[in-house]
């Protein structure tokens, strides 16, 4: 059998996917830390589609492997509680800070979003798509569903949101005098969901855990807000 042939055999098997998709992150990871404008997800996800397009190797036989990677997304999730729980002092005493700055920060982004979709003209299916993506994945895309709007678009509206929002927003915060751990851990959680506060993670634990925090509470509000904001802005 030919190296070509026997490498689209193994690219068959579920292993094939979890070993790929792992190699390419870990990859990413040392490029990003060589070049900090390199964002290991960017890197990641075009490595794989290069790879996949080089062995011809079908989307759907790739996710067989990819989905089991996607599965720990649950108990990774579940993790940012034990940062949270060492925060739990620090919380009680900001908790209407943090719940009325979430609100808010929610509402403004579903508004906002729905509204530019709504002054360039676009369709009712493209602002249900658009405006839950500040809320992380799993909540983004069931409500772009159940709203008629386009689910894989909305995940790619939602990552990319959180893509930007984890490269530029401690960044731009910073620059604008808003340096409290607190303020922006509320801020980069609310915009920019888990790959937010993934990012946050990696400077601090307190700002993941509280960034966790707020990642939590945005999908709740923007669950709940959904509805009566798409309603109003296209009846």
């Amino acid at each position: 059998m030919s190296l070509p042939a026997a490498l689209q055999t193994a690219a068959a098997e579920p292993l094939f996917g979890v070993a790929a998709t792992v190699l390419a992150y870990a990859g990413a990871q040392r490029l990003h830390r060589r070049w900090k404008w390199l964002h290991p997800l960017f890197v990641c996800a075009g490595g794989l589609i290069v790879l996949l397009l080089a062995l011809d190797v079908p989307y759907e036989s790739y996710r067989e492997g990819g989905d089991l990677v996607a599965f720990f997304l649950g108990p990774a999730t579940v993790a940012l509680g034990v940062p949270l729980y060492k925060q739990a002092d620090r919380i009680r005493r900001h908790a209407a800070a943090v719940l009325s700055a979430v609100t808010i920060g929610s509402f403004s982004s579903i508004a906002s979003a729905g509204f530019l979709v709504w002054l360039l003209g676009g369709s009712r299916e493209l602002m249900a798509t658009m405006m839950p993506k500040s809320a992380t994945s799993p909540i983004a895309i069931e409500i772009v569903r159940q709203a008629g709007g386009i689910p894989e678009l909305g995940a790619v509206f939602t990552v990319l949101t959180g893509l930007l929002g984890s490269m530029i927003g401690p960044e731009l915060l910073r620059l604008l005098g808003i340096r409290g751990e607190l303020s922006v851990a509320v801020a980069v959680g609310t915009a920019a969901h888990g790959i937010g506060t993934a990012r946050l993670i990696r400077e601090s634990e307190t700002q993941g855990g509280l960034g966790g925090l707020a990642m939590a509470i945005a999908g709740i509000v923007t669950a709940l807000a959904f509805m009566p904001l798409y309603g109003w802005l296209h009846p």
